[in-house]
């Protein structure tokens, strides 16, 4: 059940509640019995780190079945585009 946070217009009495979502709200202050209002304040979850992406949870290694062995493709070439000539051997 969530805890709710109110606090008093009247005396400024602060108190926290467990309630279910069903129960209405809190309307009287145990101390001075004046008006209480919800407090609202930052929610209880955060999220660290750089983020989750929709392909972070792919991985296209294992799953193409090439195994975790298999190297990687190699990087493109920086250059005009053109394919790399093959190297003169010395003889």
């Amino acid at each position: 059940m969530p805890t709710y946070a109110y606090a008093c217009t009247s005396c400024g009495h602060r108190f926290d509640a467990v309630q279910s979502f069903s129960e209405p709200s809190l309307t009287e202050c145990p101390e001075c019995g004046g008006t209480v209002r919800k407090q609202y304040g930052s929610i209880g979850v955060t999220f660290n780190g750089s983020g989750f992406y929709r392909t972070d949870s792919r991985n296209t290694a294992s799953t193409s079945g090439a195994g975790a062995g298999a190297a990687p493709a190699p990087a493109p070439s920086s250059g005009s585009g053109a394919p790399a000539a093959p190297a003169a051997t010395g003889s």
